[in-house]
């Protein structure tokens, strides 16, 4: 690619990526909204930039300003994508709010951010999210309900909107919250626009593709590697509110689904349904998915069950702009399912010891991340933003990686994570790989406990595959297979199987959760 067709010098801003796609292919579907019950629309790239011009202008018309807060509590729908549109169109930031949220997290965000304004919905999950919003003091739009009276509002103002650029802020994502309270992280139109053409450009998209996004619009995977890349390239967005294997398989066929990102345990879900066999999967072409923990196997099941022809893994964190690595397309199957690939063009990774010093291949350290897409800080926090990227413009990542001759990652665990059972360093992802090796182990979760004589040693919770080899597993059977295969000092010395781990809405397992069930037990087994 030649430095005039990259992202933030051809686009710059995503207002201008999508009067790109509005003049490219203006009559092409931009989004096809079917899933989301009565209200759903079909937008061509052209009525969606019209869409959005009204939503801008309906902003503009409530008093919204360049660099005011504006946040979308909702899931997966096509108001989303006109919400966040508008909202940058007025020169606004993009505040999402996680669906999962209750009443006193939502709020919290919501006053963190000095939000002016949110765009939510009625009845999702069956909640009221109105409701929950509690004493929020700006006006709150409703999708579905008023948005369409929202919209009309505007519509006679035509104002002079103003000139947004690349640097402006485009959108506020607040961490997960797994270790502490959620941080807003800032980035830039420019950073946003750069990594995820580069993204669309590997993972091979085009018009032609037929994106079903089932990563929520809140998160990186389905905001900016979703319906931004989407229209970046032409392709047509299907927006999926909630992940329901048997659902998603109905659609791929009639839907012609080609492109389905996901965590590798959608991919799990989709090889374990019973009715796998009787769904037209012939249109699947495109995969990307990332995890510390990926078995060769699924890769390999990937392509031969499900018919991707492109698998592609990856590796980023929200301070990242969502992406730093990526495995490309015609990397070997041991690759894309071990290592979450190489720098992205334009941002160096690196793999340091406690000191800083960069360490050779195959030494395991903290990864650290440089270039244009390290966010623009956390939100009125320069303190945690110290701590987190040096001087020198170094990202601290928090995660433990190895990195092999090639410049590929392999993330073996967050540091936080790691414990130490006989003075040897324990990383719980590294032993999860070697799990899920086994063929009766789909997923596997390792945690440390206490232990009297080697200070910590591990507990693993397994989620059995289906099939004998999934049935007859036992924990005794699994701790004999995995010592023979293992260092011991790695062996987990309890095994506990469930019929799922326990994740949030971004599909990270809660190891928090874990601690506090593995605590439990072992309590219990002392009383």
């Amino acid at each position: 690619m030649t430095s005039s067709s990259r992202g933030d010098l051809h686009f710059g801003t995503t207002l201008r990526v999508l009067a790109h796609a509005a003049s490219q292919w203006p009559d092409h579907p931009a989004i096809e909204d079917t899933a989301t019950g009565p209200g759903g629309r079909t937008l061509s790239f052209a009525e969606l930039a019209a869409e959005v011009s009204r939503c801008a202008e309906a902003l503009h018309a409530l008093g919204i300003e360049p660099g005011d807060r504006v946040a979308i509590w909702a899931p997966n729908m096509w108001e989303w994508v006109v919400a966040a549109l508008g909202i940058h169109r007025v020169g606004g930031v993009l505040v999402p709010l996680n669906t999962r949220y209750k009443g006193p997290e939502a709020a919290w965000i919501l006053e963190r951010s000095g939000a002016k304004a949110v765009f939510t919905v009625d009845g999702f999950l069956g909640l009221d999210f109105r409701a929950m919003l509690g004493n929020f003091a700006g006006p709150a739009i409703t999708f579905r309900d008023d948005f369409e009276a929202f919209l009309s509002a505007g519509s006679a103002e035509q104002a002079a909107l103003p000139e947004v650029r690349p640097e402006d802020p485009s959108d506020m994502l607040f961490t997960s919250g797994t270790t502490g309270r959620p941080k807003g992280v800032l980035t830039n139109h420019a950073q946003t626009t750069r990594a995820y053409w580069d993204w669309s450009e590997v993972v091979g998209l085009d018009h032609r593709d037929r994106y079903l996004v089932v990563a929520p619009f809140f998160h990186c995977f389905g905001y900016k590697a979703g319906w931004l890349a989407a229209m970046m390239r032409g392709a047509t967005v299907l927006p999926q509110p909630v992940f329901d294997a048997g659902a998603v398989l109905a659609r791929i066929g009639p839907d012609r689904v080609s492109m389905l990102p996901g965590p590798p345990a959608l991919y799990e879900s989709l090889l374990q349904h019973a009715d796998l066999g009787e769904h037209d999967l012939s249109s699947l072409r495109l995969a990307v998915t990332g995890a510390a923990v990926i078995p060769t196997a699924l890769i390999e099941r990937m392509r031969t069950e499900l018919g991707f022809e492109t698998v592609i893994t990856g590796y980023g964190l929200t301070e990242a702009t969502g992406i730093a690595t990526m495995c490309r397309h015609d990397d070997d199957v041991e690759t894309i399912a071990r290592t979450s690939g190489r720098a992205i063009p334009g941002v160096e990774v690196c793999v340091v010891d406690t000191e800083g010093h960069a360490l050779p291949a195959g030494e395991p350290g903290e990864v650290l991340v440089r270039g244009y897409n390290v966010m623009q800080g956390y939100w009125e926090d320069p303190e945690a933003t110290a701590e987190a990227v040096s001087p020198a413009g170094w990202l601290h990542t928090g995660d433990v990686g190895v990195m092999d001759a090639r410049g590929y990652l392999r993330i073996t665990d967050r540091i936080k994570d790691m414990f130490i059972v006989g003075g040897f360093n324990a990383y719980p992802a590294e032993i999860e790989h070697g799990l899920c090796e086994h063929p009766g182990v789909a997923e596997a979760a390792v945690v440390g406990v206490p232990d009297a004589r080697l200070g910590e040693v591990g507990l693993a919770f397994v989620v059995r595959r289906s099939g004998s080899a999934g049935t007859e597993l036992d924990e005794a059977g699994l701790v004999a297979w995995a010592r023979e295969r293992m260092a011991n000092f790695k062996v987990p010395r309890r095994v506990v199987f469930t019929e799922a781990l326990p994740r949030n809405a971004s599909a990270k397992v809660l190891r928090y959760q874990l601690r506090e069930q593995a605590r439990a037990l072992e309590e219990e087994a002392e009383a």
